[in-house]
């Protein structure tokens, strides 16, 4: 059995509300938060990126997984955000980890399902007794220019998951992946925000990547919607997983204790994840989880998880929601100045 053994979670704790960034663009918040289905987003302190959320998420799952850190033979940090353009954040999360120094180590980039492709990376080399356990962490500070669309909705969180044989919580059944050259969202090199295609980035790219991932691995393992207890989608928006698992026959029922996007924003590779751990963090034994993430450029990473018997002596609070409840909120003026980041010299 190879599966998830542990995993942690950091969402900075400011946030700001829609209404509040509309209101600076003289634009109406309440159509705008309905449109987007985003209430509220986090927002990264002056000494917060994406090496800091990594770690502190790193931290909370080896700490829940009471294990030797030197027993951690890979590190893999999923992001589009990396503090350094030359010099990995996975060598960070080492150190700070103390896993000592013979360990593989990357930083990966697939727009927001980089954190995925990690935990496939991980799961491949447990499998063939490559390593012993594996971490592998999705985490973003993401970007949006002021005033654009994605201003609304690109926050910062992550999210850190332990692969391995030993103590498994929930077991990776399967996984399939959905690729493509459609770019629907891009940034180059040396430009500080994305641009996207608007509407190009629905169905083009995120429903039929999402559901053509999904109905996969569905297929491959003759499992129909109504067979999994909950589903978890990438979240871009409020909306977009709301109507791709209509499109796919689940219920808000199955996706709700997942979707957070309304009220910490799309944390891009924190994304899918985050709102895996939130579900896990209610899940019971033999129930199925169905995991889709997606990203820009694009494609889709579908696991499909059994939750195992170990989860019910598995340390997890504080919990995702509970994290989520102690925001506190800032005005325009604070988050333009959280916004600033410190410019480092060589």
């Amino acid at each position: 059995m190879v599966g998830i053994v542990s995993y942690g979670t950091y969402i900075p704790i400011y946030r700001i509300k829609t209404e509040e960034i509309a209101r600076i663009w003289g634009e109406n918040g309440e159509t705008i938060s309905k449109g987007l289905g985003v209430k509220q987003k986090s927002i990264p302190n002056l000494d917060e990126d994406t090496a800091t959320i990594a770690v502190e998420a790193a931290r909370e799952a080896v700490y829940r997984a009471k294990i030797d850190p030197t027993h951690i033979d890979a590190i893999y940090v999923g992001s589009e955000s990396h503090p350094y353009a030359v010099k990995p954040t996975a060598t960070i999360v080492g150190e700070a980890l103390e896993v000592g120094n013979y360990y593989f180590a990357a930083d990966l980039e697939f727009a927001c399902k980089a954190g995925t492709a990690g935990i496939q990376i991980c799961y491949s080399m447990v499998k063939s007794d490559m390593i012993r356990y594996g971490v592998a962490i999705g985490a973003d500070t993401s970007q949006g220019a002021p005033g654009d669309a994605l201003e609304y909705s690109a926050s910062a969180g992550g999210a850190a998951y332990i692969i391995g044989k030993k103590g498994v919580i929930a077991e990776i059944i399967k996984t399939v992946s959905f690729t493509s050259d459609t770019p629907d969202f891009w940034r180059r090199e040396g430009k500080p925000y994305p641009k996207h295609g608007g509407r190009f980035t629905g169905q083009p790219a995120y429903f039929r990547h999402i559901t053509s991932a999904a109905e996969k691995i569905m297929e491959e393992l003759d499992l129909k919607p109504s067979d999994f207890n909950y589903a978890v989608f990438h979240q871009p928006n409020g909306k977009f997983p709301v109507r791709v698992a209509k499109m796919l026959g689940f219920s808000k029922e199955q996706i709700s204790p997942g979707l957070v996007v309304p009220y910490i924003g799309n944390t891009y590779s924190g994304s899918s994840l985050i709102g895996l751990a939130a579900t896990l963090d209610i899940a019971k034994t033999d129930e199925l989880i169905l995991l889709v993430s997606f990203g820009s450029g694009a494609g889709s990473d579908a696991f499909v998880l059994r939750v195992t018997d170990e989860i019910e002596n598995f340390e997890r609070k504080p919990g995702v929601w509970e994290k989520i409840e102690k925001g506190v909120f800032v005005d325009y003026g604070m988050y333009v100045k959280l916004r600033r980041k410190i410019k480092m010299g060589d």
